[in-house]
């Protein structure tokens, strides 16, 4: 099981960094969710709430009374307290008897996957800390949800291979069904039809899932399709994921519309398509364990400019799991919105998109985007990789 994987992972993970104690303190949290909830119950919860495992091998969850059920049924936790009126006295008394010295909690400035606690309830929780005395023992459980969420599971990559599988066969359809003429938001529909069928979901928000640009002066990324046409001499991206069993993939595809009388994609597309090509190759030997993420940011993009192009405006790659952006550390550049994200150490198991791009004059943008998995001395591959720039 899943949560049980994760659970022992975190014991490891608490000793390898010498912290006593992790605490996961949520509510409501099917209206505020913490996005480490998953890792911990299969249900919300209602009430105030705190899951803690200690580097010990202690597992508690305090919870709402209505709620222990759901969590018995888990069969992790060493001890379930339950309570009606409030959690504030079983939650001290465990406290207590642990005495950790060092709690991680869950709040983070750098990284948004460990920041699920809102400030009411971060006050909250240090109120019933003064009460011990221990408020002073809180720290970031950045480190320590950075490495649970980096470090896959078998199960956790079956899961994305799983989807993976079904989006390079959906990116197979789609090719077959593009023609000049057909609007971006008339290919998208195809894939989300397709989709549909196979009863899965968009890896990310419906309105840029999967994202469409054909041509030049397009807006890049991020963005929704729209009622532009596919014409002959365009470039096309797609930038395309679907959630198998709660875990994503994130693929991008470049295609080339033929125009009359061309066999090939023309000099400048070509060129630019395989310089994308040795980018990605050349980032994914470098990525290992122990760089940090902006070392191999900086080979694709060097290499990409080497070349003739521009900068790509945005990181080479993020990590995927539960979300198409998941994780902390970053492969990107050193730049002030990622903040200290490029300059985490890269870990084994760590699943990362490499999506570098550029722009042809007068055709479009090209781009892949490959999905790969951490190693010791390299990445490998995870989806199997676009070689050639698809025809149509």
């Amino acid at each position: 099981m899943l949560i049980k994987e994760k659970v022992e992972q975190a014991i490891q993970i608490l000793q390898e960094r010498s912290v006593d104690c992790w605490i996961t303190f949520v509510r409501e949290s099917s209206m505020v969710r913490d996005p480490m909830l998953s890792f911990l119950s299969h249900s919300d919860v209602t009430w105030h709430s705190a899951f803690i495992i200690t580097r010990d091998g202690e597992t508690v969850a305090i919870v709402g009374e209505l709620e222990r059920k759901s969590v018995e049924d888990l069969g992790v936790y060493s001890r379930i307290l339950s309570y009606v009126e409030g959690m504030k006295e079983p939650l001290l008394k465990t406290l207590k008897e642990l005495n950790p010295g060092t709690i991680a909690v869950n709040y983070s400035e750098d990284s948004e996957i460990a920041d699920g606690l809102t400030h009411g309830m971060f006050l909250t929780l240090e109120g019933f800390l003064r009460e011990l005395d221990f408020q002073d023992r809180m720290i970031s459980s950045e480190k320590i949800v950075s490495s649970l969420r980096a470090r896959k599971t078998e199960s956790e990559v079956s899961r994305i291979k799983e989807a993976i599988g079904h989006t390079l066969e959906i990116f197979d359809l789609v090719r077959d069904f593009i023609r000049p003429g057909l609007s971006e938001l008339e290919i998208a529909e195809f894939m989300k039809r397709e989709v549909n069928a196979r009863n899965l979901e968009l890896a990310w928000e419906k309105s840029h899932c999967p994202a469409v640009f054909t041509g030049p002066d397009t807006a890049g990324a991020h963005y929704h399709p729209t009622g532009r046409k596919a014409e002959k001499g365009h470039v096309l991206n797609m930038d395309f994921g679907v959630k198998v069993r709660g875990y994503c993939s994130d693929l991008q595809r470049t295609f080339y519309l033929l125009e009359d009388g061309e066999r090939s994609a023309p000099e400048e597309v070509n060129h630019g398509f395989q310089t994308i090509l040795t980018a990605i190759e050349d980032a994914r030997s470098a990525l290992k364990r122990g760089v940090q993420g902006r070392e191999v940011d900086a080979v694709a993009r060097q290499f990409i400019v080497s070349r003739g192009y521009g900068e790509y405006p945005h990181a080479l790659g993020h990590q995927v799991g539960q979300f198409a952006h998941d994780g902390t550390a970053l492969l990107g550049p050193e730049w002030e919105k990622y903040a200290g994200k490029p300059f985490e150490p890269i870990e084994a198991g760590m699943v990362f998109t490499l999506e570098p791009r550029l722009t042809v004059s007068g055709r479009g943008v090209v781009t892949i985007e490959e999905m790969v998995i951490v190693g010791d001395h390299s990445a490998e591959y995870l989806s199997e990789p676009q070689k050639e720039i698809y025809l149509v």
